[in-house]
């Protein structure tokens, strides 16, 4: 039972102290560093590349198979009702407030937050931060900064791509399958969806998941141990960390976006 003695419980709060204040400082460091970094957008562009086109097609086979999904058990829903004319309300009010901007982020934290967790990390363990270091050339804006900038500007776009295939999902389910009025299928959503209070709220909810992801990430990667197992582990707890964070704050911003 040592770990209930108060020498080992003061350790451990201290330590946990110490690694929320490094985290803060950094990502301080990285939002004032960021706005240095877009002098040279080239950088940004290549990870903008490097983290949107390459998750592009999980993000797109994700949200038509939730569109599916979606149409599927809303029909069954709806029809119980009569009211199955609302089909593409409740599959745009779905995917636009909730489904879109968290599954797109969780499939962000474990394609592209793994690939920056691994890609700093190694870093880390073949000591290239230290050498730029040695160099006077600060890795968080030369290597962290434009990473971060691209995580924020990707996860929105991968968001509403989400959002786009998966009403497309929804359509060819209710109208095509399952004989839902296309008229009414569409009109529904167009009637029902408020641009700033659904879509809106979801491009909010896509922004703050994309600075969390690609914080997390960047973190991990940037105080891996230079190991193997280091940078395994880093991987790991990147995808945990961000997955669950992402969930929290869901539940955070729909209980302030969404009052009644």
């Amino acid at each position: 039972m040592n770990w209930l003695r108060p020498s080992h419980i003061g350790h451990h709060t201290r330590q946990l102290l110490a690694n929320w204040g490094y985290a803060a400082r950094l990502f301080l460091q990285l939002c004032l560093l960021s706005v240095l970094s877009l002098r040279r957008f080239g950088l940004v562009r290549d990870q903008i590349f490097f983290l949107g086109n390459r998750s592009l097609i999980i993000i797109a086979v994700s949200g038509l198979f939730v569109g599916f999904v979606l149409g599927l058990q809303g029909y069954y829903v709806l029809h119980s009702f009569g009211s199955t004319d609302a089909l593409g309300l409740v599959v745009a009010l779905g995917l636009f407030r909730e489904l879109g901007p968290v599954v797109a982020a969780l499939l962000f934290a474990g394609r592209a937050g793994t690939s920056l967790t691994a890609e700093i990390g190694l870093m880390r363990a073949g000591e290239q931060l230290s050498a730029m270091e040695m160099m006077a050339v600060n890795p968080v804006q030369r290597i962290l900064a434009p990473r971060f900038v691209a995580g924020v500007l990707t996860m929105p776009l991968l968001a509403a791509i989400f959002s786009a295939v998966g009403i497309i999902g929804g359509w060819l389910v209710g109208v095509v399958m399952l004989g839902v009025d296309a008229g009414a299928f569409w009109g529904q959503m167009q009637s029902g969806v408020d641009v700033f209070k659904d879509v809106g709220n979801g491009v909010v909810k896509s922004v703050v998941f994309g600075f969390t992801v690609t914080f997390v990430a960047l973190l991990q990667g940037y105080v891996a141990r230079p190991t193997p197992e280091g940078v395994s582990q880093a991987t790991t707890r990147t995808v945990v960390m961000a997955s669950l964070a992402v969930l929290a704050l869901d539940f955070l911003l729909t209980a302030t976006m969404f009052r009644i």
